[in-house]
């Protein structure tokens, strides 16, 4: 028999929390459940005045609507906001009712730029959430694993003025220069001379990003890109990571990583 559903539905007034409503399994659950949060007060304590100035947004707030943008691969933090606004599984995760407004898409820029950049919260925060996942046994580092992505930058290829560069020279030279010059020293011969000073060679900057670099792979476009290096366990879980314009190699960052995971 052919039903026909009604719009009633839509004004019914009921009586729920929002515990009620998200689902036992859902991932906001388990990383709720998995996660103390309340450490991130101590981390920022010294940005915020305790007596002066308007109440802030909950900085616990602020990074949670971050990691709901990352885990649930959200592109903007515009359509971030749209998202939580509407989905009850997000608005149980920070905390926030039916009603509560969520704060605007730019809160999150406007606290970064007065508060958070140059520090390293982000750092302290990460190094603390790894450091549970060790504590509980997920991360197995006896195998590390380190690749790179790239990831295009928003800047136009058209808009780019020419800069001259320091040629940047591998890491692992000046180790080895160093090393062969004590095997020298060591047999009775002198140490080599002084190298040369880096060569310089002109490259395209962006102007709407100069932070990003000129990437070519191939037969590939070219694009204003970033590329980040991560290391990682046999779990999966980034022990490491760091972040570079996009042209420069992988080979000249690895030991940095490599360091930073050890």
């Amino acid at each position: 028999m052919l039903s026909k559903n009604n719009s009633e539905g839509r004004f019914q007034v009921s009586v729920h929390s929002l515990d009620e409503l998200v689902p036992k399994n859902h991932l906001v659950r388990q990383i709720e459940k998995a996660i103390d949060f309340s450490f991130i007060y101590e981390l920022v304590q010294d940005t915020c005045s305790s007596q002066t100035g308007r109440p802030s947004v909950d900085p616990v707030v602020l990074i949670k609507i971050v990691l709901i943008q990352y885990l649930f691969g959200i592109r903007s933090m515009r359509q971030t906001i749209k998202e939580i606004e509407t989905n009850i599984a997000y608005r149980w995760f920070i905390g926030y009712d039916f009603t509560q407004p969520i704060p605007h898409f730019t809160t999150f820029g406007k606290n970064y730029v007065r508060r958070f950049r140059d520090t390293d919260i982000f750092e302290s925060i990460f190094a603390r959430i790894l450091e549970e996942a060790m504590q509980h046994g997920f991360v197995e580092p006896d195998i590390l694993f380190i690749d790179a992505t790239h990831v295009k930058a928003s800047a136009n290829k058209n808009k780019t003025i020419q800069t001259l560069v320091h040629e940047q020279g591998k890491n692992y030279q000046g180790l080895l220069e160093e090393e062969i010059n004590q095997d020298r020293i060591a047999h009775g011969k002198k140490p080599l001379g002084k190298k040369p000073e880096p060569q310089k060679k002109e490259v395209k900057t962006s102007t709407s990003d100069p932070e990003s670099g000129l990437f070519v792979k191939g037969e590939k476009e070219r694009v204003f890109a970033y590329t980040f290096h991560a290391a990682c366990d046999r779990n999966g879980f980034v022990l490491a990571a760091q972040v570079t314009p996009g042209n420069v190699h992988d080979s000249r960052v690895f030991e940095d990583v490599l360091r930073k995971a050890e």
